[in-house]
Parts: C-alpha cells; structure tokens; sequence
C-alpha cells in the first residue's frame, strides 16, 4: 500500500481499489494493511468494512486458518455494538457464518466436535434473527458429506427446504445437488441438474468453474466427449493459477491423464506451479495433489518418468520424484483428515480417483496436441520418420561408402547414414578403418561437417553454415580433396551472401552480395582442377541457385534471363553426364524462375514437363518438391481443386521418405491456403497447426509461431474462441517466449489475437487488461507507430465498454498521436463514434459532453480523410459521423438535435438505390429518425410520413427485407396515436 489513509473517506477508496485486486498476496497483505490503518479511527465501522474486506480476501485467498479468526473479532463487533452493523452489513455478516463452517472442515487439526459445534451456533443465531434454517441444513449437509456418513436425511432437510435470503447462490446449489447425485453413482442425473451452470445460465464467483471440473469425468462416462472438451478448454481458464480453486486444477489435470493428454497436463501442472506453495488449505491441497498424482501417475506407467516436472520451489523434479513426492504428502493428508472424522472417507475417495483407468486413449483437447516423446529434456525431438529406402549398413567401411554415394545422388537416405557416423565417430572408442577406397579420417570428418553445414542453412542459420563449410573445406584440402573443397567454399560464399542485411537498402545489399557470391563461384568453378562430373554439377548448382535467389530478393526482370542462362547450362551438362538428379533439379529451376518471372502459365508447363520426367525417370524423392511448387502456381491461377489435388498427392507421396528431406510442412501451409479458397476452414486449420508442428520440430521456430498466429486468427474467425485461447495460452508458455528468444513484435501479434479472443469470449476484464499492457509496449515503437495507434484504439473501446471512461479518453489520445504519424482514418473514426456511442448509453445526459467531445474528434479525422483524398472500405467517415451524432444525442435524450443530425446523415446519403449495403444504412437512418421524432419528440405524422415514404421506396427497388423494422415501427406509432 503506498500511503497509510489518513481519513475515513482515504480507507473506503483504499478499500475500494483493492476489492478491483485479483485474490492473493498481494490483496490479502494490502487487506490486513488497512485493518491495522481502519483501527486508528474511533469509528467502529470503517473497522467492520476492513475486517469484511480481509475475512473475503482469506477466504478466496485460500488461507482458512485465518478467515474463522477475522470473524471472531466481526462477531464481537456486532455483540458488542449491534447498532454499527446495518441491515447491509447484517446480511454480510450472517452470510459469512457459511464461510467459517467451510474454512473449518478444511482443517483437519480442528476437532469434529468444534464443526459441529459451530454448526449449531450458526442455527442459535440464525433463530434468534429470525432467520430461515435453510442455509444452516445446507452446511449440515455438507459436513455429512465431507465426512462420509449417510446424506440421505441430511440431504432431504436441505433441499426440500424453501431458499433464503441467506442461502447460497443457485450455482453453488445446483453443483451441491448434482454432486449428491454424482456421489450415488447418477451420471446422467448429475449432469440434469448441472446443466443450468455448464450452460451459463447459472454463475458466480466460483462457477461454472468449480462444476466443470467436477462434470468432465460423468461427461466422458455418459459418451459426450465434446461437450466435456468443449468444458474443459473454458473451465480450466477459469482456475488456473487460483489457489483458491487449486482443487479445480487437479480435476483437469485428472482430465488430461485419462483422456491420452499427457503431455497437455504436465503443461498445465508447470503453469499452475505455484498452487504447490500458495494453497494453505489442506482439503484443497490434498484434491490438488491427488488430481498432481493420477497425472504423473499415467505418465510415468508410459515410461516417461525420468521426464522433468513443475513441482515444489527449491529443487528441480522429475515425474517419478514429484509424483512420490505428492503422493507421499496426500497420503497423510487424508490419513489426517480421516482420524479427524473417524472414517476412511478421504482415504477411499483418494484410492478411488488412482485407481480409474483412462476413460479414451486419446481426445484432441486443443489444436497443439503434443506427446510425451515431444517433452523429452533433450534436443527438439525429430520429426517421425518414414522407412528409409535402403537400410543403412552396419559395416563401418560400407557406411561411409553407403553415405558418399548417396549423399552424390543427393538420396534422402544420406541423412541417415551421416548421422550414424556422426554417433559412431563421436565414440571414444572410434577406430578409424584403414581403407584407401574409404580415405583418411580427416575427409570423414570433412563429410560431417559439411552435412551439419547443410542443416544449419535449412534452419536459416547462415552464419554458422558459413563457418562450417570453410572449415569442412580447410579438412578437404588437408585430405587432398580440392573439388571437394571448392564445393564447401561455394556453399560458404553463397551462406554468407544470404546474411541478412539491416536498414533501408537491404534489398540492394543482399542482391549485390548474391551478384558478388556469383562471381566468386564462377571463378572457384573455373580455377579448379580435376573436378569430376557431379563436382563439377554442383558448382553450376550452386551459380544458378546464386542467380535464382538474387531474383527472389529484387524481382527485377533483368535477373530472370541470367538465371535461366545458367539454369540451361546446368541441364545441358547434367544431360551429358547422366546426373538425372541435377537434371530435375535444373528444370525445377527453370519453373521457379517463370514463376518468379510472373509468367505463371510458362511455369506451369515447364512443372507438367518435369513431372512426367521425373514419373518415367526419376528421382522419385524430387515429386513432393515439384508438385509443391505446381500446387504454388495453380493457386496462383485461381485453381483451388487443382492446387489442392497437387499439394494432397506431393504430401502422400513425401510419406515415402524421411521426414526431415522433404519440406513437409510447407505442403501443409499451402494446404491450408488452398482448402481456404475451398471454402474448407476447419481442414485448413488442421494443416495450420500441423505445418506449425513439424517447423518447430526441425527448429525453425519463427516459422512455427508464425504459422501457429494464423491458426489460432483462423480459429477465432471460426468462432472457435476457447481453442484459440488455449493455443495460444500454450505457445505464450514456452519457455523460449518467458526468454525473449522469439521476436517481440511476433509475441505481441499472439498476445493481440489472445485480447480479441478474451474478450470475444466475453471476459472483458483479462481483454481489456492484456490490451492496456500492449497499448503501453507498442508505445515504445517508433518504427511502427501504425500498430500503436490500432492497438491504443482498440483498448480505448474495451475501457468504454468497462465504463473507464477517463482512462478510455486518455487511449485514445495515443492513439490519436500515432495516427498523427502514420494514419488510420477508418480506424481512428471507428474508435472515436463508438466510444462516443457507448459513454452516452451507458452514462446518458451526464455523458453527453464526453461522448460530443469524442465526436468531434471523430470530426477532425473525417477532415483529415477528406484533405487526403482517403476512400473508407466501409461507411462513408462524413455518413457515419452524423448517423452517430444522431444516436449520442437520442441516447442523452438531446433529441432535437439527435433528428437534426439524422437529417444530416439521410442528406449525405443521399437516395437508396440497387447497392443492398448502402439500402440498409439508409433505412437504419430513416428507422431511428422516426423513432426520434415519433416517440421522443411526440410528432408521430411527420414521422409516419417519413416512414411510409421510405417503404414505398425500398420495395419499388425490391429491398423488402429492409422495410421489415421500418413497418414495424409505424405500425407502433399508428398503434400509439
């Protein structure tokens, strides 16, 4: 707490400011800050406030030590001076007798003697008030339940009993009814009477949250694996991290265990790390864990125990550790529970949950469904791959003859055969075979560094490719392999050229550097002697691949023709060698540099060509490549079915080989573009996330998030919003983002489409927080002052849909700023009207000089747009303005100048015509005029006529559909006179 309040009026803002807190330390210590601050004063109710403020924070703040001695000193309060307490504070201190009963059965070092003898010091008062005991039997019932005796009569006494003023919530009701239910083995019964909550009709501060983790296992059980998906993605965002609902937590790690989401509920348990050291509740605490032990359980009976695990501060665990661990602290956790009550309730209830085998082998709980393989604490996990066509050989001379010659025909299998070596090579034990036809071991060594080189560039690592090819070429010279050499230096140069360069003139730098790496090539090509044929195939490879991306970088039509050159000298040779490989790969080129080129036909013939070459004579493994590429073009010519039936078969045909050697993940991410035009998003979001999986597999993380962004924007456009959040929730968590390994501007786009998704979802407090935090980072960005003002508008509108007014006024004067450097005419225009419409629904006349004010900035953004010749997408700026002004002044009941600015909007609208868009905005317009006039205004003739004439014009143009609330509204008005 920053300053001790010095005045009664200081505390209650104090108080005030910190019921907005989220429970925790942070609430809770602030609390019993103004407990202590509260007693300075003679007043005997501020005390009271703060002593309610700091039993709530205990409360949910799970410590239930605490909550029963807070309300000891309320109810010697009240004793002592009755009068204090008013009827408000009556009913807060009598509601909270519940609470007490429930902190105490938390606690098994209070005797069972003290509950009940709480319980019926709950009933003594409630009588003397006067009050119904119908929230007295319902803890009654309660502690049965906790206890394990026979519910039946507790339960009857409870719910046959009319509701109070005093009784809990309907929510908290219906989750104990259902669990009556549920505990008598009524799945179907339970989930009856639970349906109002799952369904979100019936809410509060713990639900739907608490009955969703309950309801999951009966919805398995009853065959609605959906709807207990569905749950399960809303429910536990409501939980997480809250050790007052750290119980909740365990039942959806309880979920993940037994639904095949393994790997899913050790990501949860590592989120919701901090429950292990936050929750002071026993009975929570042993829910938790035992939901703790059934996860690590089920993983560790799949042999992952050695895996790491998220438990308790201090030390580092593995499954096995931490699940002995938990297992050992919930153990005598229940075993104290059960000598309190003196039964083996908790003990069984616990057995009962260890024991259950999975319900489904597998559930596709999110859009990021990982294994267990995926989470071991090694490198990232390959990605599986197909049976390799040749087996590599265990002779240690075969081998490296075996990954030569394969490697030469540029075979796929190579890759396999070099990382055999690699292990073997990396052996201590490691003898060199004395073999000339194999060579020294300085030329093996050579080999796998310039295939580690390889990798590197794949992986866009361009720096270390670089170093590894000129030191895979100082080991070729010293083997006496000059070809072999210069091959390792070109692949350097053209690494080095492919650096990526800063500023503006980036694009002229790296093109000059391709220019220059060219040459270079050309002259290592023509200075070497004694290459053979694929040597010396390779260096034109790599000359044309210079040209190639030199293209790719400029577009310019002058680099197309030189390409092609060295593309056609490429061919010619490998022709005359018979390198067929090299063949294919001159004649992909070819297409590519048409393509390039914009000649998308031409491209297209020369892949059909190359096709039914490499169908008659191979390379098999260059098919998935050159329909990838067809797929490309067709896409490109509009032809979505063909796109997609090249793309499907380049995919099934790359199942055939390694994984790693065919760009697998690409054929996704086009896959997905073409089932988009195919009208198909739900297939297009499955290649999305694939494509994002297999790029983070090979390390090429940006390309993963990147492709992840779009499938979690797809997926919110689909209205899928829980998926979207729980993707992106899960990327968010990786440890490489809490790292700041991944590019910023790439974290704030995932934690923009997370703030839509929030508030899409209609949780407008963690929306509107997420974007404040965004509008305060993008501020900072003066290279992109566009998206500052984009972020900054739409946080400006979720603060007017909260009500923040004044912080929604000062979002929108950042916004404003940076539209004053890079402008955003519709966007600023959009926020301005709509925070002007809602500040005066929401506040009416009191509102109406805010919401004018946010008009008439709304107005200088039309002027702007005007002198700048700017053409909205949407709704004329000049139109819209005024239709609003007419809303904001009806709305704050200034309705004469409401249906002036309504004349306003009709007259720049000018007449309806054929454009069914502009009908509608018209007819709206007519609408609320008439509305204004007739009924406000009490001029229903002038508005009868207005709206007669409007219909009869809409449906001589055959706009009936328009005229519908039109004729309803003069119907209204014909009805009122």
């Amino acid at each position: 707490m920053p300053t001790t309040p010095q005045t009664t009026d200081e505390l209650y803002q104090a108080l005030q400011d910190n019921d907005q807190r989220p429970y925790g330390r942070t609430r809770t210590v602030t609390a019993e800050e103004l407990v202590d601050a509260a007693e300075q004063f003679d007043e005997p109710v501020p005390l009271v406030h703060a002593l309610l403020e700091l039993q709530e924070a205990y409360t949910y703040g799970s410590e239930p030590r605490k909550s029963p001695v807070v309300f000891a000193r309320l109810l010697t309060l009240f004793d002592e001076q009755p009068d204090v307490f008013d009827e408000r504070l009556r009913h807060q201190l009598f509601w909270r007798f519940k609470w007490v009963a429930h902190a105490l059965r938390q606690l098994p070092e209070i005797p069972l003697a003290s509950l009940r003898q709480w319980l019926t010091e709950m009933r003594d008062r409630y009588e003397k008030e006067g009050l119904g005991l119908q929230p007295y039997y319902g803890q009654a019932y309660q502690l049965a339940a906790h206890v394990g005796e026979d519910t039946t009569l507790a339960y009857e006494l409870w719910a046959a009993r009319a509701r109070t003023r005093l009784s809990d919530c309907e929510a908290c009701e219906t989750c104990q009814r259902a669990l009556y239910h549920l505990a008598a083995g009524d799945d179907e019964r339970a989930l009856r009477v639970w349906e109002p909550v799952l369904a979100g009709k019936e809410s509060c501060q713990e639900e739907p949250a608490r009955s969703v983790s309950h309801a999951l296992l009966p919805l398995l059980r009853t065959g609605r694996a959906d709807r207990a998906r569905e749950l399960h993605l809303a429910g536990y965002r409501g939980c997480r991290r809250n050790p007052s609902m750290s119980a909740e937590v365990g039942r959806h790690l309880e979920f993940c265990a037994l639904t095949g989401n393994e790997a899913r509920g050790l990501e949860l348990l590592a989120e919701n790390r901090n429950l292990f050291d936050e929750v002071d509740s026993p009975l929570d605490q042993l829910d938790f864990l035992t939901g703790v032990e059934v996860l690590l359980r089920r993983v560790e009976s799949l042999g992952h125990g050695d895996l790491p695990a998220a438990g308790y501060a201090g030390r580092t665990w593995t499954v096995a550790g931490l699940r002995a661990e938990a297992g050992g602290r919930a153990d005598d956790l229940a075993a104290r529970f059960d000598a309190r009550n003196g039964t083996t309730t908790h003990a069984d209830r616990r057995r009962t949950r260890l024991d259950r085998a999975p319900v489904l082998d597998a559930l596709e709980l999110t859009l990021r469904t990982r294994a267990l393989d995926e989470l071991a604490p090694a490198a990232p996990a390959a990605a599986p791959t197909a049976p390799a066509a040749g087996t590599v050989p265990e002779a240690l001379p075969d081998l490296i003859r075996r990954a030569r010659e394969l490697d030469e025909l540029g075979h796929p299998d190579a890759r396999a055969c070099w990382a055999r070596l690699r292990t073997r090579v990396a052996d201590r034990a490691y003898v060199h075979p004395d073999d000339a036809a194999v060579g020294p071991l300085v030329r093996l060594r050579a080999d796998l560094l310039d295939d580690e080189a390889g990798r590197a560039g794949e992986r866009d690592e361009y720096a270390d490719a670089a170093a590894l090819h000129e030191e895979a070429a100082a080991l070729y010279e010293d083997a006496g392999r000059p070809g072999d050499a210069a091959i390792s230096r070109a692949c350097a140069l053209l690494a080095t050229a492919e650096l990526p360069a800063d500023g503006d003139g980036a694009s002229e730098a790296k093109a000059a550097a391709l220019t220059a790496a060219h040459a270079s090539i050309v002259r290592l090509h023509e200075q070497t002697p004694g290459l053979s044929p694929h040597q010396e195939a390779r260096l034109l490879r790599l000359r044309v691949t210079a040209l190639a991306l030199r293209l790719q970088t400029t577009g310019g039509e002058e680099h197309a023709a030189p390409v092609l050159a060295e593309a056609d000298l490429l061919l010619a040779f490998a022709g005359r060698h018979g390198i067929i490989g090299q063949v294919s790969g001159a004649l992909l080129l070819r297409a590519s540099t048409f393509a390039m080129s914009g000649d998308l036909p031409a491209a297209v013939t020369e892949t059909d060509a190359l096709l039914d070459r490499l169908r008659a004579q191979g390379p098999a493994w260059h098919l998935p490549r050159t329909l990838s590429l067809r797929g490309r073009l067709r896409l490109g010519l509009g032809d979505a079915e063909g796109a997609h039936a090249d793309l499907s078969e380049g995919l099934r045909l790359a199942a055939e080989w390694p994984a790693d050697a065919i760009d697998t993940a690409r054929l996704h991410g086009d896959l997905a573009e073409a089932c988009m035009r195919l009208g198909r998003p739900d297939d297009a979001l499955r290649h999305l996330t694939r494509s994002a999986e297999l790029e983070l597999r090979r390390g090429s993380r940006t390309d993963a998030y990147c492709a992840y962004s779009n499938a979690a924007q797809l997926s919110l456009d689909l209205g899928r919003v829980e998926d979207c959040i729980a993707l992106l929730d899960s990327l968010l968590a990786e440890p490489a983002v809490a790292a700041g390994e991944l590019d910023e501007r790439l974290v704030a786009q995932l934690r923009l489409t997370r703030a839509r998704a929030l508030h899409a979802g209609e949780d407008l407090k963690a929306a509107t927080a997420e974007f404040a935090a965004l509008a305060a980072e993008s501020a900072g960005w003066d290279d992109d002052p566009g998206s500052h003002a984009m972020i900054a508008a739409e946080t400006a509108v979720l603060l007017g849909e909260s009500g923040e007014f004044d912080r929604a006024r000062e979002a929108a004067g950042q916004a404003l700023a940076a539209h004053a450097r890079d402008p955003r005419y519709e966007l600023l225009s959009n926020c301005l009207r709509e925070l002007a419409r809602l500040q005066a629904q929401q506040q009416g006349p009191e509102g109406l000089a805010g919401a004018r004010a946010f008009l008439a900035d709304a107005g200088r953004v039309a002027d702007e747009a005007r002198a700048a010749g700017y053409e909205a997408h949407g709704r004329p700026l000049d139109t819209a303005l005024a239709y609003e002004h007419g809303r904001v002044n009806a709305y704050a009941g200034a309705h004469e100048e409401s249906l002036a600015a309504l004349e306003q909007a009709l007259a720049l609208l000018g007449e309806p015509g054929t454009d069914g868009d502009r009908a509608g905005e018209w007819a709206e317009c007519v609408r609320l005029a008439g509305a204004v006039e007739g009924i406000y205004l009490e001029r229903p003739a002038p508005a009868l006529a207005r709206l007669d004439a409007a219909v009869a014009r809409l449906t001589a143009l055959g706009h009936t559909e328009e005229t519908e609330a039109l004729t309803a509204l003069a119907a209204r008005l014909r009805d009122e006179r």
